[in-house]
């Protein structure tokens, strides 16, 4: 590894170490500024399903990044896929979401088991399908087509 400096600072004649949060703190890009903390909290778990890209799979922080984001050469790509055969995507969105949200049902449902619960669990998972990509609008829409194809009593 590239050898490495320690800031020193005086105390009473003597060099000493800084303390490891001073060094840190030191520098424009420093790991203790509130910026710096702030863009870790962020990074942290799940984020506002707001601003998330299902097509791009891409999650962005806030209403700029996302603006940013739609307006990008990748995005506008993705949507000119998806503005060609818009239903298979719709389809195949909700397959996906089906399948992980049933996974989950078999798995823990041995009585009643309320909807919403599940949904949590299922929304737990980074990596899961939102539902705003898939032909039901709400939770409540998706238990009713689970119903009506006989998949689960509701």
């Amino acid at each position: 590894p590239p050898p490495t400096l320690t800031p020193l600072i005086k105390s009473g004649g003597t060099r000493e170490r800084a303390p490891q949060a001073a060094r840190h703190a030191m520098g424009k890009d420093g790991f203790l500024t509130p910026k710096a903390i702030a863009n870790r909290i962020k990074a942290k778990g799940l984020q506002k399903l707001r601003w998330y890209c299902q097509m791009c799979d891409k999650q962005c922080r806030d209403e700029n990044g996302f603006k940013c984001h739609c307006m990008s050469e990748g995005h506008q790509r993705q949507m000119q896929i998806f503005a060609q055969n818009p239903n298979d995507f719709m389809d195949t969105f909700s397959l996906e979401f089906e399948a992980g949200m049933m996974e989950i049902i078999s798995r823990k449902a041995r009585n009643r088991v309320h909807s919403n619960i599940v949904y949590q669990e299922y929304i737990a998972d980074r990596a899961h399908v939102h539902m705003n990509s898939t032909m039901w609008e709400t939770l409540t829409d998706f238990v009713i087509y689970l119903g009506r194809t006989g998949k689960c009593e509701v």
